[in-house]
């Protein structure tokens, strides 16, 4: 790559100094998302909504038979006096339905994390780039279901370029079979398919040339990456965590290019990626606001590789063991 174009492709793969408007389909009901890319959170959903019924079906008995569950406390702890026993009881009743209202409220937030926030928080990442117009190559590492991935190819399809992006479906974290073909079946609702391809890899080797993609994304992987390194390991767990995670992270900037950008949306390690970052000698590190996403904090981080590090990257085939539609 000569010296102008590298200059050229710093000045226009820039990164928003400050949070960019959201494009229009940010403003997308919650439905509307739902009907595309569904959830994967159902069964934490469900088990939350469960315990919440149960909490609550026990709190309106504990009201509607108060005189009966006091004299159940009775017969199990005969010494306490009466008034101890009705302050018990009341008790019980309340906290069940604190307990209730808590479980609900959880169920609501995972539910909302995993739709509407998600998607409000993949047009965050999208806009941290400020000019799209030049971007040829992207990667999305880890794209579940396809909403940071289709909103990438549909900011490609808006600037009429011919960039396209990968999702490299990390193998260790699939939660069902075909995370791959979801994706692109997503892509294909989103009319963005000749836009996107998926294919499974490692995120702590991506199977991608040295300095081959002008952006890099990212939601929630690394977390993940390290949770599953710890458990693999069994004991230390922080340092086999924080391990993996800087793992990824080394191969996210050995696959960009010299002046590329690199954006990070993750779960409370976001501090950590910072101190790693700068260690590697990264520009342009940049953190947003906390927002809370399924029930912790949550930023993004957002970074350029240096110029200094010029790579001449081989050739890939964007088909070449890739999972097409």
């Amino acid at each position: 790559m000569s010296r102008n174009s590298r200059d050229r492709m710093a000045k226009s793969t820039s990164l928003s100094p400050s949070p960019s408007p959201s494009p229009p389909s940010s403003s997308r009901d919650w439905s509307q998302i739902y009907t595309i890319y569904g959830t994967d959170e159902w069964p934490t959903v469900a088990f939350l909504t469960f315990h919440a019924l149960f909490f609550s079906a026990l709190s309106i008995l504990i009201i509607l038979y108060f005189s009966a569950s006091e004299s159940l406390l009775h017969r199990l702890l005969p010494p306490l006096p009466p008034s101890s026993l009705r302050l018990i009881t009341g008790l019980s009743g309340s906290v069940s339905a604190i307990i209730a209202i808590c479980l609900l409220s959880a169920a609501a937030e995972i539910l909302h994390s995993s739709v509407s926030l998600h998607w409000r928080m993949s047009q965050r990442v999208v806009s941290a780039v400020l000019d799209w117009s030049s971007v040829r190559t992207v990667l999305d590492v880890g794209p579940g279901r396809g909403m940071l991935l289709n909103s990438v190819a549909l900011r490609l399809k808006k600037e009429g370029g011919c960039g396209r992006v990968v999702g490299l479906v990390h193998r260790r974290l699939q939660r069902r079979r075909g995370a791959a073909l979801e994706a692109l079946r997503t892509a294909r609702a989103e009319g963005v398919e000749e836009y996107v391809t998926c294919r499974e890899g490692d995120a702590t080797r991506l199977p991608f040339a040295d300095g081959y993609f002008d952006v890099v994304v990212s939601a929630g992987v690394l977390e993940g990456v390290g949770s599953e390194a710890a458990a693999a390991v069994g004991r230390r767990r922080g340092v086999a965590e924080a391990a993996e995670r800087g793992r990824v992270l080394g191969e996210v900037v050995r696959v960009m290019k010299g002046g590329g950008v690199g954006v990070i949306w993750d779960l409370m390690h976001v501090q950590e990626y910072v101190q790693r970052l700068r260690e590697m000698k990264m520009e342009d590190v940049q953190v947003s606001e906390r927002v809370t996403a399924y029930l912790v904090s949550s930023q993004i981080v957002s970074f350029r590789k240096p110029e200094a590090v010029a790579i001449d990257s081989a050739q890939l085939e964007w088909r070449t063991d890739i999972i097409s539609c």
